[in-house]
């Protein structure tokens, strides 16, 4: 299998993945677990879902660039507006969950607090920095140079360039050229 061909795969597989896991994970909390359906623990859930959604619609916008190499980066100004909307929303969703376990702590309220508190990291996982490390190469990359900036982050900033600054970037070293391996 060639290098683009396992890039597909790999996009479809997160795009996939992100999708199933809102449904899936419904399931398992509310359904297999019996957690009860409140409005902290909705509200937590539905932050969640939001940047899952998002996330997907980005693997599989990465996959349709893939096709049309060099082009934009489809749907762009709609990520570049959920970056900005969705730290409010967070925000509101963290304090409804907290100020909700403070005033009934328990099964109707603890869960949507984390559920809340996962939005959030992964709101910074796609739009800011990279948290999930599931390749080698990725974990290679945070052993020796640590945390690095997640896709979307990267993706967005391109946008922004000017096509100055993004010829000037394209022409930069080759990867394999650009720092010599220090490990065995």
């Amino acid at each position: 299998m060639d290098h683009r061909s396992r890039i597909r795969r790999r996009l479809r597989s997160l795009a996939g993945l992100e999708l199933f896991n809102i449904p899936f994970q419904a399931a398992v909390w509310f359904g297999s677990l019996g957690l009860p359906l409140t409005a902290a623990n909705a509200t937590g859930f539905a932050l969640v879902a939001l940047v899952l959604l998002e996330g997907a619609a980005y693997w599989a916008a990465k996959l349709r660039r893939l096709r049309a190499p060099g082009g934009p980066l489809p749907f762009a100004t709609a990520f570049a507006s959920a970056r900005l909307a969705n730290p409010p929303l967070l925000a509101a969703g963290v304090a409804f969950t907290t100020w909700s376990v403070v005033m009934d702590p328990g099964a109707g309220t603890i869960p949507g607090l984390g559920f809340a508190v996962f939005g959030v990291l992964e709101h910074v996982n796609y739009f800011h920095t990279q948290l999930m490390y599931d390749t080698r190469e990725d974990l290679r990359h945070l052993r020796s140079k640590g945390f690095r900036r997640s896709h979307l982050a990267r993706d967005l900033e391109r946008r922004s360039l000017t096509p100055a600054e993004r010829r000037e970037r394209s022409f930069r070293r080759p990867r394999a050229a650009r720092r010599p391996s220090s490990r065995p």
